[in-house]
């Protein structure tokens, strides 16, 4: 009996049990590759060089994030400060409660709403967001002052239209 070497070695069947040709399955091309890997790649050395930035003030990239946010907002809760945020409702109330604890943030009811707590920002907080901006500003000013205002506009136009790409899709 004849063995396929190829097929055994590789050891990846279809459903049907049959040895699945990797070389005509479609794939992306290499520089569709690159290009979520440069995304990826940006991405990593915005926040890498943010929290580095952050650390010295005592706060996570996410804690920046949501004092920066209820800086815009005060008085959101705690569901509306998490969409804002990019993350889940649960992983706002552990956030939340670090905070609390840090005494960057406080939480009271709303007046007229017994039932829902208002986030705000103690004079802690304040500071610590001050403090943060003057760390994390020159970041951003050193990455944005190589693109031009135009260069700027099609950078978020593209970066728009990639995202949209991903959430119109099916998968």
């Amino acid at each position: 009996m004849e063995v396929n070497r190829k097929s055994k070695l590789s050891g990846h069947r279809s459903s049907a049990g049959n040895p699945v040709d990797h070389k005509s399955s479609p794939r992306p091309s290499s520089g569709q590759e690159r290009l979520g890997m440069l995304v990826k790649r940006a991405e990593q050395a915005m926040v890498r060089a943010k929290s580095a930035a952050l650390k010295s003030v005592g706060l996570t990239p996410s804690q920046y994030v949501a004092l920066f946010e209820l800086d815009q907002q005060p008085g959101i809760t705690a569901a509306t400060l998490a969409r804002a945020c990019l993350v889940t409702p649960q992983a706002m109330m552990i956030l939340l409660n670090t905070m609390e604890q840090q005494g960057l943030i406080t939480r009271s009811s709303h007046p007229r709403h017994p039932n829902v707590l208002e986030l705000h920002m103690t004079d802690a907080g304040r500071e610590a967001l001050h403090t943060a901006r003057e760390r994390v500003d020159p970041i951003e000013r050193r990455v944005f002052g190589v693109f031009s205002s135009k260069d700027q506009a099609l950078f978020r136009e593209f970066l728009s239209r990639f995202i949209e790409a991903f959430e119109g899709s099916d998968s």
